[in-house]
């Protein structure tokens, strides 16, 4: 389950007493390979750690989060802002309404965000504020190596404020960014203001070489994070295996790599040449997911090399996925876990050895710990194992309509249960589209939009197929959001996606924060248009070494019909108001 994304303290651990490793049970000690394990005095009452800590965590702790609320820097203003399309003052007011009026419990349950104590007439200055804030905070984390439980929670309450609020921009199952600090919150040691002390340095995570060292001593091997870990790998896998067999019938006959890659919402330039691919290729991909998600995620739980095996070919599946699509941070997200499952055995050719070197110190301090006296059990750890306990069992309690959803035929996926969003269910692509159809926003300059000399231009956006010369992008881990939800737009309605109107509204203007979302407008430097639509065609990769992609074309495409019909501001203006959206004026 999502809020078992315990990542930031992954560290491969083994007791002294009964040597077992995380996702390792073995006989052998958990020192490197090629060195004599450390002599140990018997013990019969206490535990030791006893370990190489493989610190490859800040893959997920510190350089997504700096992706997660760079984008929403980026792109908040003019998705949510006081002039965005969808503006979050205008929801929040909306869920205020629905509670009577008033900012009680009831509202701050339904959408929980700091945004409820701040000032709604500068929104644009809050949210800037808060993806700044979390910005800041894993930046430093990233540069200084070092995190606590305050800045942990601090990313999950700023990131939380921006995803309560985000509507359907937030809406495609990035919430496990959200869970995964909560996670870490959990199980991160309460910050000392004895931090530079050497002998309370267990009271701090950090990750610079130095820090490394000193962290080995505080260490506790406690098996609810080795059943964490478990338990997210599983529910990582499992539920999106489930939804694919019980989805799209294309899974079922192994059909939907056949549409996949010119499909998805994003495509990049692999996938431009993957589609190609010989039909038992598809075939062979569609049978490997469902083994790699359905087979291979029992693996964990059968010993220490079924384990190693089980994170061998996730990472290698997520690192497929990353190259051949722009599927934002979810697979980066999804190799983290997996890293648990390689132990200081698999890894340990990673570090540098030799005397003096990183394996030769924590070997030193393994024998200097074996030897030293046990950790005094104070009135903290007691606490905290009380904390960790109440928590786990609200997460338990929390997790069972999760499992229920799992265990139904009619299984949903990316959705929360609570919230906090502190459990989530996730699936993609339990329907593959078979064809792709894309919504091309034009605009004109002509006094009357029926004219048959009515010349018009199109609008690009930053990374969906428009233009056909246009090399496919490659953005992972960024996110265009816009983008992605125009992918959604283009096989429903506009009345279903009101957003669509008010972007148009935007265009109509020449409204510099909207057009920032775009890569190309064609009216810059001109006045604006006088007339935006939207055109539905349907787009197709052109077939390498073929005719249209020896005059350049990376797409073809066929006209199937107007999106939405020819709309001026004036048009708009009753529209917009009904939904209390600002009025558009021309810049």
């Amino acid at each position: 389950m999502d809020a078992c994304a315990s990542d930031m303290h992954i560290h491969m651990v083994c007791e002294q007493e009964q040597r077992t490793q995380l996702c390792v049970h073995t006989p052998v000690p958990c020192d490197f390979p090629g060195r004599s394990p450390p002599v140990a005095k018997p013990r019969t009452s206490r535990k030791r750690p006893q370990t190489a800590v493989l610190l490859l965590t800040p893959l997920r702790l510190l350089f997504l989060p700096v992706v997660a609320f760079l984008v929403a820097f980026h792109q908040n203003k003019q998705l949510i802002g006081d002039r965005g399309l969808l503006p979050c003052r205008t929801y929040l007011q909306s869920v205020q309404r629905h509670f009577g009026g008033r900012v009680g419990w009831d509202a701050l349950s339904y959408a929980p965000t700091v945004l409820w104590l701040l000032d709604w007439s500068h929104m644009d200055a809050n949210l800037d504020a808060l993806a700044l804030l979390g910005l800041g905070i894993s930046s430093f984390i990233l540069v200084c190596g070092c995190a606590n439980m305050v800045l942990m929670a601090a990313l999950w309450v700023l990131y939380m404020s921006l995803v309560n609020v985000g509507q359907i921009w937030y809406s495609f199952g990035l919430g496990r960014l959200v869970a995964a600090p909560l996670e870490h919150v959990v199980h991160l040691r309460w910050p000392a203001p004895q931090l530079l002390q050497q002998d309370r340095k267990d009271e701090y995570v950090s990750f610079s070489k130095l820090d490394l060292i000193s962290e080995i001593k505080g260490l506790e091997d406690r098996a609810e994070r080795r059943h964490c870990i478990q338990e997210q790998l599983f529910g990582e896998h499992v539920p999106q295996g489930l939804i694919k067999i019980r989805g799209d019938r294309c899974w079922r006959d192994l059909t939907c790599m056949d549409f996949h890659y010119e499909t998805q919402p994003v495509p990049n330039p692999v996938a431009y040449f993957l589609h190609r691919s010989p039909w038992w290729f598809h075939r062979f991909e569609t049978l490997s997911n469902h083994f790699l998600e359905l087979v291979v995620p029992f693996f964990i739980f059968l010993g220490r090399r079924m384990c190693i095996v089980h994170g061998a070919l996730q990472v290698l599946f997520q690192v497929v996925l990353i190259i051949s699509g722009n599927l934002s941070f979810l697979n980066w997200l999804t190799i983290v876990p997996s890293l648990a499952c390689f132990d200081d055995a698999t890894l340990g050719g990673l570090f540098p050895s030799g005397p003096g070197r990183l394996k030769d110190q924590v070997l030193k301090i393994q024998e200097e710990e074996a030897r030293g006296p046990g950790a005094p059990r104070t009135r903290g750890r007691v606490a905290r194992g009380m904390v960790n306990l109440a928590l786990g069992v609200l997460v338990a309690w929390l997790s069972i309509p999760v499992v229920l959803n799992l265990l139904s035929p009619r299984q949903v996926m990316n959705s929360s249960f609570n919230p906090l969003r502190i459990v989530n269910t996730y699936g993609a692509f339990g329907s593959i589209t078979r064809e792709r159809t894309e919504v091309i926003l034009q605009g004109t300059a002509s006094a009357n939009a029926s004219a048959p000399d009515a010349t018009w231009e199109d609008y690009e956006f930053k990374c969906k197929p428009g233009d056909l010369r246009r090399r496919p992008c490659l953005i992972s881990p960024y996110h265009h959001r816009l983008d992605w939800l125009m992918w959604f737009a283009a096989f429903q309605t506009y009345e279903h996606n009101e957003w669509v109107i008010h972007l148009a509204g935007k265009l109509l203007a020449n409204d510099a924060q909207a057009l920032s979302l775009l890569a190309r407008n064609p009216f810059e430097g001109r006045d604006p248009p006088r007339w935006v639509r939207g055109e539905h065609y349907r787009y197709k990769f052109s077939r390498p070494g073929g005719r249209h992609a020896a005059e350049g074309k990376w797409w073809i495409r066929r006209r199937l019909g107007p999106y939405f019909p020819p709309l001026s501001r004036q048009d708009l203006r009753g529209y917009f108001t009904s939904r209390e959206w600002p009025y558009p004026e021309p810049e």
